[in-house]
């Protein structure tokens, strides 16, 4: 007994009114999780991407959708689409990602595939830079080191040793790709003899083996803005990677990073930090000096002040993106409890001790209330 197909819009978890770009975005996030090269062996996983190739290929296409609303599955018993056919769904997912007919696609970066050919760019490179929350402050330049693959200057990226001759690949012909079985599916692969190139070097440079490019060692100065910590900055356009044979350069991406700080923490564009005062500081109140980035920043302590109080001081946190404001500096009190006394400091505490009476303060006398209330 056949079995029955599911709703189009069910298969790719969509209603009947969403637009395109929904039904694109659906489509994307679930073949990247039942794809079989997520999945090795796994059946259910290969069946369930062909069945969502399937219903994109119909939903993507204006006039197959009208066709599918009005007449549902009976509009394509003759044909999938009633043209040439169903669609590889590997093609479909390859053109989705961006990875059709060369390298360096996200279908290539999340599954290996692709073919490389002339123009198959470089890959993109990452540096992990760690700065200071005083650099990230005020902004700062710094001096990165990488070693990257760049263009050979022996062959000056063919690959090819002087006089040397190119010919196709007599194992993909020319295609820079091979198929592979994988169940029921054929998958297409970079082609294992060439490597994707669609054509072999009699005579590779013996520098770079026939690659083009060779291992580099390279030093360069970065500018960090102050805003840009924590994200991802991409430093340069084609100060990547060089690409197979001539192609094209990657990009260079820097994260930035900050280091921990001894005073401060960071949330955002506002700092906190934590502020040792006085017990008589806290008692009667006054002036004291904390610090910022910036520089000491006085601030007022009223009589009375608890510990573990906290204070805002607008405008003394790190900077804003695109705006000449910046982030508050939070301050929490901690009162410095005296350790160590001599016989006058004891007695001077006790004399004001008697004067104040037996727990004769606010919180103390609220606690209290508390208590009777609950065992009331």
């Amino acid at each position: 007994m056949a079995q029955t197909k599911r709703c189009y819009y069910e298969v790719l978890q969509v209603t009947r009114t969403v637009e395109f770009e929904e039904i694109k975005k659906s489509y994307r996030k679930l073949a990247v999780k039942h794809h079989p090269d997520k999945n090795p062996g796994d059946t259910t996983a290969e069946e369930r991407f062909r069945e969502l190739a399937e219903a994109y290929d119909i939903l993507s296409d204006a006039e197959k959708r009208a066709a599918y609303d009005r007449y549902g599955h009976s509009a394509f018993q003759g044909g999938m689409g009633g043209g040439g056919g169903m669609h590889d769904p590997f093609d479909l997912f390859r053109e989705m990602f961006g990875a059709a007919g060369g390298g360096g696609g996200i279908f290539d970066h999340f599954f290996g595939g692709g073919a490389g050919g002339d123009n198959g760019r470089g890959s993109d490179l990452r540096y992990d830079l760690q700065i200071t929350l005083e650099e990230a402050f005020a902004g700062c330049e710094k001096e990165i080191e990488l070693r990257k693959l760049d263009a050979c200057g022996t062959c000056e990226g063919t690959g090819a040793s002087k006089g040397a001759k190119v010919s196709t690949c007599s194992l993909c012909k020319g295609r820079g790709q091979v198929v592979a079985s994988r169940g029921f599916f054929q998958v297409a692969q970079p082609c294992p003899q060439c490597r994707g190139e669609g054509r072999v070097i009699d005579k590779p440079c013996r520098d770079c083996g026939g690659e083009g490019r060779t291992a580099f060692g390279e030093k360069g100065r970065e500018k960090v803005c102050a805003v840009l910590v924590g994200q991802v900055k991409r430093a340069s356009s084609g100060g990547g990677e060089a690409g197979v044979r001539g192609g094209g350069k990657g990009d260079l991406y820097v994260v930035i990073h900050l280091k921990e700080h001894p005073v401060f923490s960071r949330e955002g564009t506002d700092l906190h930090c934590t502020v040792p005062i006085p017990f008589v500081t806290a008692a009667l109140g006054g002036e004291i000096e904390v610090p910022s980035l910036a520089g000491p920043v006085k601030m007022k302590v009223p009589a009375g002040t608890q510990g573990g109080s906290d204070f805002r001081l607008k405008g003394h946190g790190m900077p804003r993106l695109q705006s000449v404001a910046k982030g508050d500096l939070h301050v929490r009190l901690e009162v410095e409890v005296p350790t160590k006394l001599d016989e006058n400091q004891r007695k001077a505490l006790e004399s004001f001790a008697e004067l104040c009476g037996d727990h004769n303060t606010p919180i103390h006398r609220s606690f209290t209330e508390r208590i009777r209330d609950l065992f009331s």
